[in-house]
Order: C-alpha cells, then sequence, then structure tokens
C-alpha cells in the first residue's frame, strides 16, 4: 500500500510540474484586467437594443399613407401651341396656312383644399394655353391659373367641383429627419397613381440656387414633377421638383420643395397674388471660391456675411461685413441654404433672432426682416433698387434707382452704383416705375438713360 500510494504521488507532482512548464513557456497568456477606472477606452460597444419598427422596411406600413394619397395627387397636362417652321421661301412671307401643331406636357399636383385648390411646379405650367387636370378616378376638368412663383417653382391651379374632394395636409417639413422614411406620389411617364418609397437623404440642398431643398432616394421620373412628397402618416412634407441624372431619368437622387416654403407660397399667392419675401439684406462668399479658401472661410460653421445692404433690416440691427451666422430663432444654421429655406417662410415685418460670432464674441441681433430691395428691369436687365436716404442727400435727388448689377453686354458702360434717374426722358420715381417704363423699351429703336455718376455729374447715354 505504501508503494502505491507513492507512486500516486509522485505521478500527481509530475503531473503539476509538466502543466506549470507548458503555461510558463508554450501557452500564450491573454490576461483581462477589470478596473473601475473613469479613463477613457480606445472604442466603445453599444448594448442599447434595437427598436422592433425600425428593424427593418418589412416593420414600416406604407398602406395606410398610400391610400390616403393616391387619391389627392392628380395628373396635370398642359397644352400650349408650338411654333410652325416656314418649309419654303413662300410659306416664309405667305404662311403655309397650317394651324400650328399642339404641344402636350404632363406632371403632377396635389389637392390641397377639398374645394378643388391644387399646388403643382411652375416648370409643369409655364406657357400653357389650356389647362387639364385628371383626378385618380378619372374625372377631368379645366384647370384655372391662379398664380405662379419661378424662383421656388410652385404654381396654384383651382378647378371647380361639385362635391368636396380628397386633400393633403401640409406638415411642418422642419421636423423631417433625415433617415425618415416618406413616399413620392405622382404620374410618372403618364403612368397615374404611382407610389415609390424611399428615405429623406439630405435637408436643406441648394442644387446651385438660393433655395433649400429635401433630398430624398424615393424614385422620382418624368412626370412625377409636382407630385407630392409625404410622411408615413400621408401628411405633405413636400413637392416633387427634380431630379439629378444625366440621362434625364432617375438614378437615386431627387428633390422636393420643402412643405413650409410651398404652403407659404400658396398663402402668399391666394391672398396677394404674388409672392411676398421678407429678407435679412446680406449676402454671403461662395465657400467654394479662391477668396473662402484663401481666407479659411470655407472652413466656418456658419454663415459668413460678405455684404449688408443699405437700409436692410441686417443694417438696422448692426449686423456687419465679417460677422458670421450661428444661429436664427435657436435654430442652428451652418450654411446659407439652411438660412434661406428658413427666411423663405417669412414675410417683410416679421421679426427674428440671430444669433452672430464677432471677432470671438457672441451677439444677439433682432433683425426685422423687409421686402427684397432690388428688381431686374425687363428688356436691358437691370438690377436696380431704390436710392437710399443717404444717396438723396449726397447727390441732392428726391426719387431714382441704383444700379446694383449689369448683363455681361453692358458691363463695359461703367453703369454699376450709378444713379438712374430717367429713361427716354421719362422720370423715374422708383423701382416699380422703372420697371413699367423699361418695360416699353422697343428693341427697335433707340433708348436714352440719363444717369447720376459718383462725382454727382449727369450722364445721358443712348443706346442703340
Amino acid at each position: 500500500m505504501k508503494k502505491i500510494g507513492s507512486l500516486l504521488l509522485v505521478a500527481i507532482f509530475a503531473g503539476a510540474i509538466t502543466l506549470g512548464a507548458y503555461i510558463l513557456f508554450i501557452e500564450k497568456s491573454n490576461y483581462a484586467f477589470v478596473s473601475e477606472s473613469n479613463g477613457a477606452s480606445t472604442f466603445e460597444t453599444s448594448y442599447t437594443p434595437t427598436s422592433a419598427k425600425g428593424a427593418g422596411i418589412n416593420e414600416v406600413d406604407f398602406t395606410v399613407a398610400a391610400e390616403k394619397t393616391v387619391n389627392a395627387v392628380v395628373h396635370v397636362k398642359n397644352m400650349s401651341v408650338g411654333s410652325s417652321r416656314p418649309t419654303s421661301i413662300m410659306d416664309f412671307f405667305y404662311g403655309s396656312g397650317e394651324s400650328a401643331p399642339t404641344q402636350v406636357g404632363t406632371g403632377s399636383g396635389v389637392i390641397i383644399t377639398p374645394d378643388g385648390l391644387i399646388v403643382t411646379n411652375n416648370h409643369v405650367i409655364a406657357n400653357a394655353s389650356k389647362l387639364q387636370v385628371t383626378l385618380n378616378n378619372n374625372k377631368s376638368y379645366e384647370a384655372e391659373l391662379v398664380g405662379s412663383d419661378p424662383d421656388t417653382d410652385i404654381a396654384v391651379l383651382k378647378i371647380d367641383v361639385d362635391e368636396p374632394l380628397p386633400s393633403l395636409r401640409f406638415a411642418d417639413s422642419d421636423n423631417t429627419r433625415i433617415g425618415e422614411w416618406v413616399l413620392a406620389v405622382g404620374n410618372p411617364f403618364n403612368l397615374t397613381s404611382t407610389v415609390t418609397a424611399g428615405i429623406v437623404s439630405a435637408k436643406a440642398r441648394n442644387l446651385g440656387r438660393r433655395q433649400s431643398f429635401i433630398q430624398t432616394d424615393a424614385a422620382v421620373n418624368p412626370g412625377n414633377s409636382g407630385g407630392a412628397l409625404v410622411n408615413t402618416n400621408g401628411d405633405l412634407v413636400g413637392i416633387n421638383t427634380a431630379i439629378s441624372s444625366q440621362t434625364g431619368s432617375y438614378v437615386g437622387y431627387s428633390f422636393a420643395v420643402p412643405s413650409n416654403i410651398a404652403k407659404k407660397v400658396v398663402d402668399d399667392i391666394t391672398e396677394y397674388g404674388n409672392v411676398i419675401r421678407g429678407v435679412l439684406g446680406i449676402s454671403t462668399v461662395s465657400t467654394s471660391s479662391r477668396y473662402a479658401v484663401e481666407n479659411g472661410i470655407d472652413q466656418i460653421d456658419g454663415v459668413y456675411v460678405g455684404e449688408v445692404e443699405e437700409e436692410s433690416g441686417a443694417d438696422e440691427a448692426d449686423i456687419r461685413t465679417g460677422d458670421i451666422i450661428r444661429k436664427i430663432d435657436n435654430r442652428k444654421i451652418r450654411k446659407f441654404s439652411e438660412l434661406s429655406g428658413y427666411l423663405s417662410t417669412k414675410r417683410p415685418g416679421d421679426q427674428v433672432t440671430a444669433t452672430i460670432t464677432r471677432d470671438g464674441e457672441e451677439l444677439v441681433k433682432n433683425v426685422t426682416l423687409k421686402e427684397v430691395q432690388t428688381i431686374e428691369l425687363p428688356n436691358m436687365r437691370f438690377v436696380v433698387k431704390d436710392v437710399s436716404k443717404k444717396d438723396k442727400k449726397k447727390y441732392k435727388i428726391k426719387s431714382g434707382v441704383k444700379i446694383v448689377g449689369a448683363p455681361k453686354a453692358y458691363r463695359g458702360y461703367g453703369l454699376e452704383d450709378r444713379i438712374l434717374i430717367a429713361v427716354d426722358d421719362q422720370k423715374i420715381e422708383n423701382k416699380e416705375d422703372a420697371k413699367e417704363l423699361f418695360s416699353k423699351i422697343s428693341k427697335y429703336k433707340s433708348t436714352s438713360l440719363t444717369t447720376i455718376n459718383e462725382k454727382g455729374e449727369r450722364e445721358r447715354l443712348i443706346f442703340q
């Protein structure tokens, strides 16, 4: 027994030595230290459970929104008379005797009141001699153009109906979130009541304009223009307007006018007959310009104030060149399209609070928005504004307009910053007066402009 016990102890001892040697010399160490230290870790792991409703597309119900929307989206036909080209020299002088062909363009529209008020795109109804609207139940009506705004690409139509129509409510487009599901409803390629789904890809896109657009990946094609972009409740968050494509068809990006801007335009057109815009009175510097890059303006998180218009709301609130606008009404502003998009929902007389940075110091300015001060004159396309109090005092005048921009054809004449006081010897009182007088200019006759240069000298310029 003693011999067996001795052998057992030797075996256990030998095994322990062997295991210890393996761990010490052969096995690679892998230690995990647990500490209650508050020091930052290299990376973090999230253990937050995902929402069941957001787990995938199959969990989102689009049927209610689609049912509400398809009957409130209409097919818009734009019928216009095309030009008839002469086929011979006799046709050129005496006419061919044939009527010009009728051209038909199509798009979509959204019913926004039960009595038949419809919002669509301006480019859908442009140059129309007749407008026809077809409902989802195939009933057709002749439509009247209430008004349009080319700048926002929004137009308002009206049809006379005997019974209430299904209509959509405007949602607050400022509340839409990137990643939110949306539906695009319209009539692409004359296929009525087409519904496509996507998400909000981005907000406040400018597309090279001073307008703010909602970007989505919901499929939009020719014919969808003027149709509805709705949320999963079936409320209108935008009017589908454009696609980004080299082929003319959808390739993954589409854009809509936000509902807040569209609603304001509709309200203005129905109430005033035209769109009334409230502006701060500033201009900015393009972040892609050489000047911006060289001066670090392209790295600014906000809107850099390049120039401030005289007697504008910004001027009266003491906003200056070089200021950086960070917030408007406590809404963070990172780029000019966000600023212009928000201000597009405002009117002259509205007051906004601008939070700006000046020389590292944060300042808050209360700004009363004013009406757009510049207009483009017809025919010669000068951009003018009413003369300021400062100009009146400097040049000892009571009326006139100041030329602040000129097309390339007239830039060699040094017209910018001159005071324009008469056209063809007819006195100009203000910019609206100038607009009316310039609309009467004939390209077949010479035109004389009476101006005052920066030295206060009157000059008469004659354009053939």
